[in-house]
């Protein structure tokens, strides 16, 4: 009895073998049950990139912690390239790391080097929900040395035409001319040179004597100052003297008003009541000197005169 083949079932078992087979080996490539999970980050870098290609590592401190997924232009500067980088979740990623371009050994060969990052900084975090976060980069050391040689090159440049400047034909006749005068300064200070010793010596025998001089007048001066000092203190008490004399007559001027204004009126009245008094005395005098009795005995009545009648 012949075995009947059902080659169909054959055929599928070896396709869904294949692809079993298939997916294991991914899965395992993959990493399989120990694969890594990344978080996406993005760089903007201003400056060349060339010899960093996608899958280039991103070190940091040196240790490798993930790969450049993705290198393009800015779309909103096509001066800075826009770099994505897949980081391990975990990486301590702060709000303070840097991300630098270096080259490495020989070969040049680029990658991504994370720096910084204070352990008491805050991670970094997005700046709008639903992107990436950016983390900040700095210069390569080649772009800062080249920064560097451009400066010392332009400034080499400018020493250079200011020293073709010094040096051209007309400088050069005119340090000539400057040059010959210098010179001949020099030999006429030579030929002079006894003169100019005895001028020396003169003049410093002229500094001795006014430094006598300013000794002795320094008594003098100290004299002069404290008769100064004394004229100044009788003008000072003269001055006050004269305050003082100044209220007084203020003073006097005052009660003179006052007895002026009331006083004097009092004493004309009293002065014309003694004038009175005086008269009626002088009268009462008189007439006792005429009549002594009618001081005791009183007047006699004065006689009618004729048409008068008595009461």
């Amino acid at each position: 009895m012949e075995n009947k083949v059902n080659y169909v079932a054959v055929g599928l078992f070896v396709l869904v073998l294949a692809a079993v087979s298939i997916v294991g080996a991914i899965w395992l490539g993959t990493g399989g049950a120990f694969q890594k999970k990344y978080d996406l980050y993005l760089a903007f870098v201003n400056e060349s990139v060339s010899g960093l290609n996608l899958n280039a590592p991103v070190k940091y401190s040196g240790v490798e912690i993930g790969k450049v997924r993705e290198i393009r232009l800015d779309p909103g500067n096509p001066n800075h390239v826009q770099l994505t980088l897949a980081i391990e979740r975990g990486t301590p990623i702060k709000v303070d790391t840097v991300a630098m371009l270096k080259t490495q050994g020989l070969t040049g060969i680029a990658f991504i080097e994370l720096t910084g990052g204070v352990a008491t900084s805050p991670p970094l975090r997005a700046a709008v929900k639903g992107e990436y976060p950016v983390i900040h980069t700095k210069p390569s050391l080649s772009t800062r040395l080249e920064n560097v040689l451009i400066s010392v090159l332009a400034k080499l440049d400018s020493t250079s035409t200011n020293v073709n400047a010094i040096l051209s034909a007309e400088n050069q006749a005119a340090i000539k001319s400057a040059l010959a005068d210098i010179a001949a300064v020099a030999h006429t200070l030579e030929m002079h040179k006894d003169t100019l010793d005895t001028g020396i010596v003169s003049a410093a025998r002229t500094f001795d004597n006014s430094a006598r001089v300013t000794a002795q007048l320094g008594p003098v001066i100290a004299r002069i100052s404290r008769s100064a000092d004394a004229l100044e203190k009788m003008g000072n008490e003269t001055a006050l003297a004269s305050a003082t004399i100044r209220k007084t007559v203020d003073a006097i001027g005052a009660d003179m008003k006052h007895f002026t204004a009331e006083t004097l009126p009092e004493v004309e009245r009293l002065l014309g009541e003694i004038n009175v008094l005086t008269t009626s005395l002088r009268r009462l005098s008189e007439q006792t000197e005429r009549n002594p009795s009618g001081f005791i005995f009183g007047h006699k009545p004065v006689p009618t005169g004729p048409g008068e009648s008595k009461k």
